[in-house]
Parts: structure tokens; C-alpha cells; sequence
């Protein structure tokens, strides 16, 4: 910080600066011994320098204190103020110490205020699930899949289980080539269709290179033993929190329906923060799973199914 000086104190200085020149002349007019014309040099300057100290400190005092907000703030934090001033949020907003879930405190119909970032849980206008009903029968394009065998890893992260899936496996719809980043099963069916629940679903969640999703959901119902969820459930973690890295490949080609039909909307995540502009496709054909399959998965989760939500008239296109 400079501090500026008062016309008085900038006469002083200017005196002591005078003094100092007057005693050099005079000093070189008498040529006195070359140590004594140190020593009074010396002195004026520490008498200079003791004077403009004390008129710093002086300053000092009556100087005004930084707002803190200035001294503590950074430019993430101030966009991340603007970001959430914008969305409806306060930046002060109260954090809950309660985990989202599916019963009790953390139950979906609270999701939106446990944490600032939820709120789109609440206030969304594009949420998911839906019940896929008045559809609009068009000749949708057939989604592209390139599916191959690939390494993967079971994780049990406290809502569901979740397989990460290694790099090299991606679709291609509506001109946009999505990477499979995990999928991650529900029970039951998140997804209705004209009113019908499933007994369970698998959402595939995809991303392309800009960040936007498209999650394909595969709806799964009681019947035959399913390959390619028995290998998932052979590399299950025996500890919540913990991935187990499988020894061997699947192909998610392996989990796909015969008929590829589907269903298209706009939509969001299903769990939180439930942030929307996700691209929905849901198979019309179940895949089928054996009754003892789902039971392995119930006594881990026996409901994480996020309630449905409102179609506020979204377009929901159906294949022929």
C-alpha cells in the first residue's frame, strides 16, 4: 500500500533534507576529519528516516480496512456466484448434512433442498423418469452402436451398483457420436411405459465430446437367466464403497433387446444434482433376468427408483 504525505510533513522532510545538504557543504568548506563527516551524516539520516517512519505508521492507522470479500474471493468464486445468483440459488444457501436416498430424510421429495446444487431436483421443468404415454409414432433412425469386449470394474456406491466400463465403446444418434462412460441398474424400472412398471432397468450413460448425455435405458423383467448381469454379479464388491476390477470382458451388445424400437425424450439424471438437457432412449422390448438374479440385487437395494415426473407436454417420440 503508498501512503501519500501532508504538506506538513512533507515541509519537514524537506527541512531535514536541507539540513542534510547545509551540513555536507559546510563539512567540505572546513574539511573536518573524513570520520566526523560520517557520523553527522549518519545521524541526519536515521533522524530522516525515524521521522518518515512515524508518519507511516501514522497513515497507517488512518487508512481504510479492504472489504473482505475482496481479500478472500477469487474469480472462481465470483463465477461460481454469478452461476448460482442465476439459477435461482443464494450463495449462502444451507448444506444439509443429510445423504440423498430414496426413504427417509434424504427421500426424493427433499432432494432439491439438501443441497444448493440440487435445487434443479425441485424447480426442474425436463425432469426424469416419465411415464412414456401419447407418444408420436415416427420412423426414428436406428441408433448405432459400437459395442466391443471390454475390461470393467464393479462398484457398490451406496445408491446402486455401477460398472465402469474401459474406453472404446460408444453410439452414434441424431449426428452425435456418445462415449459409454458406466452403467448402473434400478430396481424397479425408473421408467414406465402407458403405466407399466418393470422389475428392474439398466441405464447406460453416455457422453459425447462436448459433455452432453444420452442415457439408454433397457428395461429388464422376470424371466430367463440374463448372461451379461450374472457376470456383473460374479465381481460384486464385498464392501460398500469398494470396485472390484473384473478379470474378464464384456460386450453390452450381450444386454440389448432383439428389437431395437425406442422411445426419445429430453429429459435429466435421475439422481442428483438432476441436471437436465439429457438425451432419453428407452427400448420398447424388455430383456429378460431370472428371478434369482433380481433377488441378489434386492438385498442390496431393494428400492432405488426415483418417482415419476411431470411430462410438462414434452415431445416423446415412439419408432413405428
Amino acid at each position: 500500500m503508498s501512503h501519500r504525505l501532508g504538506p506538513a510533513r512533507l515541509l519537514s522532510a524537506a527541512l531535514i533534507l536541507s539540513l542534510l545538504s547545509a551540513a555536507q557543504a559546510a563539512s567540505a568548506a572546513d574539511a573536518p576529519p573524513a570520520k566526523a563527516e560520517e557520523a553527522s551524516t549518519e545521524q541526519l539520516r536515521d533522524r530522516l528516516a525515524e521521522r518518515l517512519k512515524d508518519d507511516a505508521g501514522s497513515l497507517k492507522l488512518n487508512a481504510k480496512k479492504a472489504p473482505a470479500d475482496i481479500k478472500t474471493s477469487n474469480p472462481v468464486d465470483l463465477r461460481a456466484r454469478k452461476a448460482a445468483a442465476k439459477a435461482g440459488m443464494a450463495a449462502s444457501a444451507p448444506r444439509s448434512s443429510i445423504p440423498w436416498g430414496y426413504t427417509g430424510e434424504g427421500a426424493p421429495d427433499r432432494w432439491g433442498q439438501l443441497q444448493p446444487e440440487f435445487r434443479q431436483c425441485a424447480i426442474g421443468t425436463r425432469q426424469s423418469p416419465i411415464d412414456l404415454r401419447d407418444t408420436i409414432k415416427v420412423d426414428q433412425e436406428k441408433i448405432q452402436f459400437d459395442y466391443k469386449p471390454s475390461n470393467f470394474s464393479v462398484v457398490d456406491n451406496g445408491h446402486t451398483i455401477q460398472v465402469n466400463v474401459a474406453p472404446g465403446n460408444s453410439i452414434q444418434i441424431m449426428g452425435r457420436r456418445y462415449e459409454l462412460v458406466q452403467f448402473h441398474f434400478h430396481r424397479p424400472s425408473e421408467e414406465r411405459i402407458n403405466g407399466r412398471q418393470f422389475d428392474m432397468s439398466v441405464h447406460l450413460v453416455h457422453q459425447d465430446a462436448e459433455g452432453r448425455l444420452a442415457t439408454i435405458a433397457v428395461l429388464l423383467e422376470r424371466g430367463q437367466d440374463q448372461p451379461l448381469v450374472q457376470t456383473v454379479w460374479n465381481y460384486l464388491p464385498l464392501e460398500r464403497g469398494d470396485a472390484y476390477e473384473a478379470p474378464v470382458p464384456i460386450d453390452l451388445g450381450n444386454l440389448l433387446p432383439k428389437e431395437r424400437g425406442y422411445f426419445s425424450y429430453m429429459g435429466s439424471m435421475t439422481t442428483p444434482p438432476c441436471s437436465e438437457g439429457v438425451l432419453w432412449l428407452v427400448f420398447r422390448q424388455p430383456v429378460p433376468v431370472s428371478s434369482q438374479q433380481i433377488t441378489v440385487f434386492s438385498r442390496l437395494y431393494p428400492m432405488n427408483a426415483r418417482p415419476l415426473q411431470a411430462q410438462t407436454g414434452r415431445l416423446i417420440k415412439e419408432s413405428f
